[in-house]
């Protein structure tokens, strides 16, 4: 196994300047989530150039997404790699021969990467794919930032992972040094959640508070209060967020009590149990707070993404692969990660294992957050990412 791990990082090596090319091609032609059309057209354009097969092109109504096969020479089980693929919707400020073309959209999370690096993947596999112990599954998922209508769940739902006995998926991190892989078994990203409310009062002047209900006052006491739910209702040893994302009221005039207060949030939470004793009690707050402030309270909780919870096997062969790929001083655990994953939604599904590589590099400028309009990659690192999503694929069939 050390001999052949030794050819895929040689191979993986030798494609370097090619997976760089193409990160820096989707790096400027970015698309948004769910309007992926001309990313997946270049990949399926990759994929089909290489000898993939079972191309199959649009989920979730839309023409963006790609799922294919890589065939082994020899009878075994399948394992299925992971790419997103979609922008986000940020101007790119930086001044590089690189930098988005398309105003309004920005590969600020690293996707470009992580589509690139699978693409080269791919091609050390094919290369030994008559040594291969059976199938590779490729998802380059779109939409992961969307939230509400994930990318993940609909390539499951297009049989993304029939017949796939695991997978595996890897990230990019600003921050985490360069060439460092970070992992973590059982629970590892939070799931999230968001809420809203309107809080409605009767409006009136400001010199005369008696004349109105105002929703300000029931407002501020919520926020509040609803940070005791993490403080006394959910135990020490659990970690949850409850955070207000926005606030804003029906009129905005120094001397008018509006009549209408509206927020939002998120929750960030790791076990389901933990995130139901939540949102029940943010329910129980916003009705009797509202109901002690005489406002009519309008709340909506909506589960969004579940945690990213890494099967302990998966999490083992992985930091196995890693070791062999980068060196066992540059892989450690990980910490909790209060960040989600629409990744989650395979692990439902199948085993199912997701662990961050480190990009961030002060001298090459890639250590600005995710989703800063100023995020870049160490593009030297970008050849590990193949190695390691190749070398994972490699091992779990010749285990299984």
């Amino acid at each position: 196994m050390v001999e052949m791990i030794d050819k895929i990082k040689t191979l993986a090596k030798n494609g370097e300047k090619e997976i760089i090319e193409l990160r820096r091609h989707f790096h400027m032609n970015p698309e948004t989530s769910w309007n992926e059309v001309e990313t997946t057209k270049r990949i399926a354009e990759e994929l089909k150039k290489i000898g993939c097969e079972n191309i199959k092109v649009g989920f979730g109504g839309t023409q963006c997404g790609v799922i294919a096969d890589i065939v082994g020479g020899k009878p075994g089980k399948c394992v299925a790699l992971r790419a997103d693929i979609d922008a986000l919707p940020l101007n790119d400020e930086k001044d590089v021969p690189y930098k988005s073309k398309k105003a309004g959209a920005m590969h600020a999370c690293g996707h470009d990467s992580h589509a690139a690096a699978l693409i080269g993947a791919v091609k050390v596999l094919t290369a030994l794919k008559g040594e291969l112990k059976g199938k590779v599954r490729l998802l380059f998922q779109p939409a992961e930032e969307h939230g509400i209508r994930p990318g993940a769940k609909a390539l499951i739902d297009g049989g993304a992972l029939e017949g796939a006995s695991a997978v595996f998926g890897i990230h990019v991190m600003s921050t985490v040094s360069s060439g460092v892989l970070e992992y973590r078994s059982g629970p590892f990203m939070a799931g999230a959640d968001s809420w809203e409310t309107t809080i409605g009062g009767r409006g009136g002047h400001g010199s005369a508070p008696e004349g109105a209900i105002d929703p300000t006052i029931a407002a501020f006491e919520i926020g509040n209060a609803i940070q005791t739910v993490i403080s006394r209702e959910i135990s020490p040893r659990d970690t949850a967020v409850i955070s207000v994302g926005g606030m804003k009221t029906s009129s905005y005039v120094f001397n008018i009590i509006p009549d209408r207060v509206e927020m939002c949030g998120t929750v960030r939470t790791f076990r389901p149990e933990v995130q139901e004793r939540v949102r029940a009690a943010m329910t129980r707050l916003f009705k009797t707070l509202g109901e002690a402030y005489r406002c009519k309270i309008d709340f909506k909780y909506t589960p969004l993404l579940p945690s990213t919870i890494n099967d302990p096997d998966m999490t083992t062969l992985a930091k196995s692969v890693a070791e062999s790929v980068l060196g066992a001083k540059n892989v450690r655990e990980s910490e909790l990660v209060m960040g989600s994953e629409d990744f989650s939604h395979y692990g439902k599904v199948v085993p199912a294992v997701f662990v961050n590589l480190g990009v961030a590099s002060a001298e090459k400028k890639s250590d600005m957050p995710h989703h800063s309009p100023k995020f870049d990659v160490d593009e030297s690192v970008l050849w590990n990412a193949t190695a390691l999503h190749a070398a994972f694929a490699w091992k779990f069939l010749e285990e299984n």
